[in-house]
């Protein structure tokens, strides 16, 4: 029995992508909130969707725990929530239908839930908690244990329909945390750790964990949504962050840790003092983060080798200053091959998140993107097409063009839901194309090198694929796409005379994504 259930409607099942890399994690943002309530007194149980289907298990829960209250708080450190997909809308509904059907208020928080809160609240959640949750959880827990359900219009941070007019009404912004040091740690007792540390040793022979050190990023890349924090940005003390290590690193078993910030390393003096907490814990532990290309100076890389970090995830987007200028990202081209020269220095794995489609990229733009990536040759690649997210300037920029399907159904989805510069079928070959071509670099039997590489390109199916990318460039261009207000139709295709990709070159002489 429990007073509150909290659940979040991610399955990795049920997401093709993230079933083939096997690499599961918890629900952090879902512990974060659980952690709170218990802390008040509040009796909390959790059912865990990330490797249990809800389909098949989330009635059970229901009746073994015969909860007043169901929470479906999204881990909000999860980019997969952050994508906003309609296969975890679908099962949101199926757990809110569930729920109401043995009486329980039903509550969500979660990026989807923010942008349409009108959507889920028609569909009967008894209110959408706004933005960044925990605090108004809690109040909004303690409010209708006591008062059952009453009028909740004192409560910031909610939306729900009003009970007369059926009308949304939106209460004054809850002020976000700037102490994230006064939150207990993620209830991770909740969740089976066996079941995830089974997974991730049967996939990759290691254990990881998530852990996060911050909250939010204040830059303001014009395609990133930012439902939750906005551009503001906190850390937890370094201290804080080397005990939860040990801890995870000790007690957990974990053999390595993701840190799911949205950006990691933000205050170079955080990140030395992290460090040197973590040397005195003896909490060094493997780890992996994101970041950005301009912060990764020497200082900071040889901080987070001291600290443990063994791969960095950084945001490249393009190898075309034209696109990251009108992404409004902040960095320069030259920076990225700078930045990888740094981690290599320190043996840190350099692995980039690459964007193609985005409003204005041509083909001269994405040639460019590939030589970038042949040139530094990345340890690892994320590749995406642009991905328009209300709230966000590109978002207002494309809706006009939106139809019917506004969201992927799950992460491998790669649909262009604008008019780009190419139709699907041209990202997705470009997006396996330099997949193959960076696993053909780092596979066991290549080292590499230039004249193995030229014996390994020779007819390979490496080389089939860009075949079929230089086919598809000139089948699959779109005749009115959407352009930069800087640039021109006729700008969009130039098949320029110069070396490279588009004139027949061999395999090896193109970049991967």
């Amino acid at each position: 029995m429990a007073d509150v259930l909290l659940t979040h409607s991610y399955h990795l099942y049920f997401d093709r992508k993230q079933t083939r890399k096997m690499q599961p994690y918890p629900p952090l943002g879902t512990l974060y909130a659980a952690a709170l309530l218990r802390s008040a007194g509040i009796s909390v149980a959790l059912f865990d969707t990330m490797l249990t289907n809800p389909e098949d298990s989330f009635q059970a829960a229901l009746e073994q725990n015969n909860p007043k209250i169901v929470v479906v708080y999204e881990d909000n450190f999860n980019f997969l929530s952050k994508m906003c997909l309609t296969r975890m809308r679908d099962v949101a509904y199926g757990m809110l239908e569930a729920s109401l059907r043995v009486g329980a208020t039903v509550l969500v928080n979660g990026s989807d839930a923010s942008d349409h809160a009108s959507d889920y609240l028609e569909k009967g959640f008894r209110c959408v908690l706004l933005g960044e949750a925990e605090w108004t959880l809690l109040e909004l827990v303690q409010h209708l244990l006591r008062n059952g359900d009453s009028d909740v219009s004192h409560i910031s941070g909610l939306a729900y329909l009003h009970p007369a007019t059926g009308e949304l009404v939106r209460t004054p912004h809850r002020a976000l945390m700037r102490d994230l040091n006064l939150l207990p740690m993620p209830a991770r007792d909740l969740i089976d750790v066996e079941q995830y540390a089974t997974a991730w040793k049967s996939a990759h022979g290691l254990f990881s964990l998530n852990i996060v050190s911050s909250r939010g990023c204040p830059y303001q890349c014009n395609w990133c949504a930012k439902p939750i924090y906005g551009d503001h940005f906190s850390l937890r003390s370094p201290l804080s962050v080397a005990e939860e290590m040990r801890t995870l690193k000790q007690d957990y078993g974990a053999d390595h840790l993701w840190f799911a910030d949205d950006i990691f390393g933000l205050k170079p003096k955080w990140v030395c003092e992290l460090a040197s907490e973590v040397e005195r814990l003896d909490a060094a532990i493997p780890f992996k983060m994101q970041s950005r290309v301009d912060l990764m100076t020497p200082e900071a890389v040889r901080a987070l080798q001291r600290a443990g970090c063994t791969e960095v995830w950084m945001g490249v987007e393009s190898g075309s200053q034209k696109i990251l200028s009108a992404m409004d990202k902040g960095t320069r081209v030259d920076q990225i091959a700078v930045a990888r020269e740094n981690l290599r220095a320190e043996g840190i794995r350099a692995c980039y998140f690459l964007q193609f489609g985005y409003p204005g990229e041509n083909w001269q733009d994405i040639q460019k993107t590939i030589a970038l990536v042949h040139e530094t040759r990345p340890d690892d690649i994320g590749v995406s097409v642009s991905y328009p997210l209300p709230g966000t300037r590109f978002f207002d920029r494309v809706r006009a063009q939106l139809g019917n399907k506004t969201n992927w159904s799950d992460s491998g989805d790669l649909s262009m839901m604008f008019r780009g510069g190419y139709t699907d079928e041209f990202y997705r070959a470009l997006h396996d194309a330099l997949h193959a071509q960076v696993d053909l670099w780092h596979s066991g039997d290549n080292d590499g090198s230039p004249t193995n590489q030229d014996h390994e390109y020779g007819g390979s199916r490496v080389g089939e694929m860009w075949a079929q990318v230089r086919q598809l460039e000139k089948t699959c261009r779109n005749s009115d796409p959407t352009m930069l207000e800087a640039f021109s139709a006729d700008s969009l295709v130039q098949l320029q005379p110069a070396t490279g990709f588009a004139h027949g070159c061999s395999a090896n002489d193109v970049g991967s994504d």
